[in-house]
C-alpha cells in the first residue's frame, strides 16, 4: 500500500494500524511509533538500517519485539527516524522478523519535534484478522 495506514488516539498513546495482513499490519504500527516522533511527510530516505528479530512465542510477542527492536534504532543509529519500514521476511516457524528501516538521521533544524516514544507495552495490544485485513493496536510509553 502507498498510504500510511495507522492512526493515533488523542486520549492515550496508542497506535491503530492495519494492512491485509500481518505483515503490512506490523509494517504499518511501526511507522505509527515513528509518526508520534516527528511529521514522517518531512522524512527523506538517505540510509537504511536492517533489523532482525526472533525468539518470540506467539504473534504479540513479536509484534513487540519488532516494535521495541525499530524504536532502538532511533537511539543507536544515532536517531534514525525511518521513512519506510519494509518487512523483507516473517518466519512463524522459527518466530524471526527480518526488516529494512529506510530514512534518515533525526535533525531538529529539518523535523518537528513530537513526542517522545518511552516504550512499547503489551498493555491491551491486541491483534484482530478478518478475512481482507488485519488490526493491530499497540500502547506505547510516552
Amino acid at each position: 500500500m502507498n498510504a500510511i495506514n495507522y492512526c493515533f488516539s488523542t486520549f492515550t498513546p496508542r497506535i491503530h494500524a492495519w494492512g491485509k495482513d500481518l505483515k503490512e499490519a506490523f509494517e504499518q504500527c511501526a511507522m505509527g511509533v515513528f509518526g508520534y516522533i516527528t511529521d514522517l511527510k518531512m522524512v527523506s530516505i538517505e540510509k537504511y538500517a536492517d533489523v532482525e528479530v526472533s525468539g518470540g512465542d506467539d504473534e504479540k510477542s513479536m509484534l513487540f519485539r519488532f516494535l521495541d527492536d525499530v524504536l532502538f534504532l532511533f537511539n543507536a543509529e544515532p536517531f534514525l527516524i525511518p521513512k519506510k519500514i519494509e518487512i523483507l521476511q516473517m518466519d512463524w516457524q522459527n518466530f524471526r522478523i527480518r526488516a529494512r528501516c529506510y530514512g534518515e538521521v533525526f535533525n531538529l533544524d529539518k523535523h518537528s519535534q513530537g513526542t517522545e516514544v518511552k516504550a512499547i507495552t503489551y498493555s491491551n495490544m491486541q491483534i484482530h484478522k478478518k478475512d481482507d485485513r488485519v488490526d493491530v493496536y499497540v500502547i506505547i510509553d510516552i
